[in-house]
C-alpha cells in the first residue's frame, strides 16, 4: 500500500487549515478511529452532517493543511483536540491557530496528551487558567450493570424544569466553581431544557409531598456510538445513603437500550467516591481526560 504523502507548507503559511461543511464525513471517519476519545467533537461533527457547520455555532480546524486530514481541533464553547497520533508538529499547529484566532473558548477539553500540549502552548497568551485538571480518568461500560437499577429514575419531563434546574445550577457551582447562570444564565437554560426535551436528561424524586430532586444525571454528549454522562448530582443531603450506583445503573440501562452502543463518562481523579461508584456499576478505564478552565 502507498503511503499517501503530504506537504509542508512553505514557511509563514498556514499548517492548519478550516474545515468546511465537504469536509465532514473525513472528519467524522477521524473521530470514529477512537469514539469514546472523540466524543465530545463528535456530537458536534454528527449535528454538522445534517445542518452544516454554520448551525453548529463552532468551527473545526484540519491538520495537514493539504491533503487528507490527520488531526483536527474543534473550536467553540470548548476548545477539543481530535488528535489520534499527538506530536509536537500538530499541537504547534493547532496552538498557532488557536493564537491568530484568540480565546473564544470557556475550556480546553480532551483527552490529556494532546488537551494538555495545547495549553502548554497557550498558556502564555491565554493564562491564567482558573482551574487545570490533568488527570481525569475516561470510562466506559457496555454491557449490563453491576447493580441493579434505581426504579425510581425515570427521564426528565417539562413539568420537572422548575426543580431540576436549580439541581443542576447546584451541580455546576459545585464541579466548576461558580454559577452558570452570571454569565450565561439564559444559554443554561437553554441547554437544560434541551436535553429534557431530547429526552437526555434523568432524575429521580423522593416520595415525600415536596418530591425533592436527589438523583439527575444527562447524557451531554451523543452519538451514534457513544453516549457521555455528565452532570451526575446527588443531593448533599442524600450523599453516602447508596443513591449513586443505583442511580448510575438505571441510566446506563436506559442509556444502552436506545440511545448507543456503549456509555462513556470521565471524572476527577481525586474524587475517590465517585471513581468507586463508577467502578461498582461497572465502569473501565479507557483512556485519561484533562480539562483547563478559563
Amino acid at each position: 500500500m502507498t503511503a499517501v504523502r503530504t506537504h509542508r507548507p512553505a514557511p509563514g503559511l498556514p499548517l492548519v487549515r478550516e474545515l468546511g461543511d465537504g469536509d465532514l464525513p473525513e472528519l467524522a471517519a477521524l473521530c470514529a478511529v477512537d469514539p469514546v476519545a472523540s466524543v465530545l467533537a463528535a456530537t458536534r461533527v454528527e449535528t454538522a452532517l445534517v445542518s452544516g457547520l454554520a448551525r453548529t455555532g463552532g468551527r473545526a480546524w484540519g491538520f495537514p493543511a493539504e491533503g487528507p486530514i490527520t488531526a483536527a481541533c474543534w473550536s467553540g464553547a470548548n476548545l477539543v483536540p481530535v488528535v489520534p497520533e499527538p506530536s509536537a508538529e500538530v499541537l504547534d499547529a493547532f496552538a498557532a491557530q488557536a493564537r491568530a484566532q484568540g480565546r473564544r473558548c470557556s475550556s480546553i477539553v480532551g483527552p490529556a496528551v494532546a488537551a494538555l500540549g495545547l495549553w502548554r502552548r497557550l498558556e502564555d497568551h491565554w493564562g491564567p487558567a482558573r482551574s487545570v485538571r490533568t488527570e481525569q480518568p475516561s470510562m466506559v461500560i457496555q454491557g449490563r450493570p453491576l447493580v441493579e437499577p434505581d426504579p425510581d429514575v425515570r427521564r426528565s419531563v417539562a413539568a420537572d424544569l422548575p426543580d431540576l434546574l436549580p439541581a443542576c445550577v447546584r451541580m455546576f457551582e459545585e464541579e466548576v466553581g461558580y454559577s452558570p447562570m452570571t454569565y450565561s444564565g439564559r444559554a443554561y437554560e437553554e441547554r437544560v431544557s434541551m436535553l429534557v426535551a431530547e429526552r437526555r436528561s434523568f432524575l429521580s424524586r423522593t416520595a415525600e409531598p415536596d418530591g425533592r430532586i436527589v438523583f439527575k444525571a444527562e447524557i451531554g454528549a451523543l452519538t451514534r456510538d457513544v453516549a457521555q454522562i455528565q452532570g451526575v448530582w446527588v443531593d448533599p443531603l442524600d450523599r453516602g445513603t447508596g443513591r449513586a450506583a443505583p442511580g448510575m445503573a438505571a441510566v446506563v440501562q436506559e442509556t444502552l437500550a436506545d440511545s448507543a452502543r456503549l456509555v462513556s463518562l470521565y471524572v476527577n481523579s481525586f474524587n475517590e467516591r465517585a471513581l468507586a461508584t463508577y467502578r461498582r456499576v461497572g465502569f473501565e478505564q479507557v483512556g485519561t481526560y484533562a480539562t483547563v478552565l478559563f
